[in-house]
């Protein structure tokens, strides 16, 4: 039935177009002209117009690797991921895709197309791509590093910078870091002699030092020593989950399984926090409720828990902090001023002791700057040779050799291709600071290439050739602290103390990838007087 339908179907079709190619008289071959003639030129507008839209239309992705099917270039990536982006630039160019399970990435490292992300199209790249464990961190991406661009990023970031980070605040609460550097030196005598592990001392410093300032108005003595210590501990771990690969990351609709259990224990380490910051946060305010009671009895400096809950109780504020949204951004704070400083004073330690050419020359300008007296704040804008030996190391180690990875809110069109909305933005910093283009003997440490022009290398981004905090409007909030804290710890360190490796070790300075990158090995080293009066050490 089917068969005779179609044959009468077919039948019926060649009896209404037989006319066209057996027309008898001239009409009829006159209209076939025309309909051919028309058909063809209307072809040819055709092709010529899709041609023009499709040179128009939408650049193509990046080229890049193929990787394999489901898991894309995974199993290929190897345990330093800035290695192995810079080696894939050399293949595909300085822009170009993979995919990381179901996620697609775009990797960049030329000074020219970091310019379009975050000079000429900043607003569309200003959004993180974060990953679980940072957002369970965050409180769900309420903090200034992971919360999306827009009014409430804008709010907390200037309260940060201008009030907490203020000229006049920082230096009120000088007083708090010398009072921690000057420990850690007594704490260091105490051990002359002895191997060190400079990581961890400096790590300290700086984890005291930034809770002080965070609510050194509001815990004192052994209780504030007390919720220091816990916090750093539960910090540290923190850090080291948020840097754990995780599945959930790469194949998000595997998310709800959270096959690893990151999810699950940042979750069980957010509730340790909330629990240390619940019992400050009440402390503060049972104190700011008393008549009469202050901040400190230093009326310039104000601690930034204080800054924060006055924050929240303004009336014409639009939108009012939220307890939760303080500790977030404490949180923030920590993570973001402890850990990357740290690291960083630790590759600049290695890098002297590697170099001791190097080392005798901070020490020789230290001398000259400082003299036999204990270094202090207002020795670091003339320690020239010390502030180009650390830009040096920026260089050579970026402390976040990825940066934080950006995602645009929109598809862009950057170096001549598309990048999807919300797609994974790296900017390799790491190999920027390498390019043999941009830098004589790149894998050289030389600290004497910062010191001809001072005023062309600064931290402020504005040289896109060095990057090490960012660019753009999310870059680094907490750079003027950050800066502050290194110079100032390295040299106090340098000043006080010759350092040496234990015998029959060899210093070692190989990279371990993770969101802050970090030293394979820690930097072990031995201490000894350097100053000829006890009372330094005192």
């Amino acid at each position: 039935m089917n068969s005779d339908l179609l044959n009468e179907t077919a039948h019926t079709s060649y009896e209404q177009w037989t006319w066209w190619w057996k027309g008898s008289n001239k009409k009829d071959e006159l209209a076939r002209s025309i309909l051919t003639v028309s058909g063809v030129i209307l072809a040819i507008f055709w092709y010529l117009w899709t041609s023009v839209k499709s040179r128009k239309g939408v650049a193509p992705l990046p080229p890049g690797p193929r990787g394999l099917p489901v898991v894309g270039y995974l199993p290929f990536l190897g345990t330093n991921l800035h290695v192995t982006f810079a080696e894939l630039a050399h293949r595909y160019g300085p822009i170009y895709k993979l995919w990381l399970g179901k996620k697609l990435c775009i990797v960049l490292s030329s000074p020219s197309l970091a310019k379009e992300v975050v000079r000429d199209q900043d607003i569309s790249f200003a959004n993180r791509d974060a990953t679980i464990a940072a957002l369970v961190s965050s409180f769900g991406g309420l903090d200034i590093a992971w919360s999306p661009h827009g009014s409430y990023w804008r709010s907390m970031r200037k309260a940060f910078v201008r009030e907490m980070l203020s000229k006049t605040n920082l230096e009120a609460c000088y007083n708090l870091r010398k009072e921690e550097v000057r420990k850690t030196i007594r704490d260091v005598y105490a051990k002359i002699g002895k191997p060190l592990d400079i990581g961890k001392i400096i790590f300290s410093t700086e984890s005291n030092v930034v809770m002080s300032m965070l609510w050194g108005g509001t815990l004192e003595g052994e209780k504030n020593s007390s919720v220091q210590d816990e916090f750093q501990e539960v910090i540290e771990k923190l850090i080291g989950l948020a840097e754990k690969p995780n599945i959930s990351d790469f194949f998000p609709m595997l998310a709800k399984y959270d096959i690893q259990g990151v999810e699950r224990q940042a979750k069980r380490l957010v509730a340790w926090v909330e629990r240390i910051l619940d019992a400050v946060i009440a402390e503060r305010m049972r104190l700011d409720s008393c008549e009469g009671a202050g901040v400190s009895e230093d009326k310039e400096r104000k601690d930034f828990l204080h800054i924060l809950l006055a924050l929240k109780e303004k009336e014409d504020t639009a939108s009012p902090l939220t307890l939760t949204q303080i500790k977030a951004i404490l949180m923030d704070i920590v993570a973001g001023g402890t850990d990357t400083t740290a690291t960083m004073a630790e590759w600049v330690m290695a890098e002297l002791m590697y170099n001791p050419g190097v080392m005798k020359n901070v020490q020789e300008e230290l001398a000259e700057v400082v003299g036999m007296n204990n270094a202090e704040e207002s020795h670091l804008p003339k320690l020239q040779y010390l502030d180009a030996v650390v830009k040096e190391t920026f260089r050579l180690h970026p402390p976040l050799p990825l940066l934080l990875p950006k995602s645009p809110s929109k598809s862009c069109t950057v170096g001549g291709y598309t990048i999807p909305k919300n797609t994974k933005v790296f900017l390799n910093v790491w190999a920027l600071h390498r390019d043999p283009q941009v830098w004589d003997d790149p894998s050289e440490f030389k600290p004497e290439r910062f010191l001809s022009e001072p005023g062309k290398w600064d931290y402020n981004g504005n040289n896109l050739q060095y990057l090490p905090f960012g660019s753009g409007r999310r870059m680094c909030a907490g750079l003027p602290l950050a800066e502050r804290m290194l110079m100032y710890i390295l040299a106090s360190l340098l000043h006080s103390f010759e350092w040496q490796m234990p015998k029959g070790e060899v210093l070692d300075l190989s990279e371990k990838f993770g969101i802050v990158m970090k030293k394979t090995t820690s930097l072990i080293a031995i201490p000894t007087q350097r100053l000829a009066s006890l009372e330094l050490y005192a």
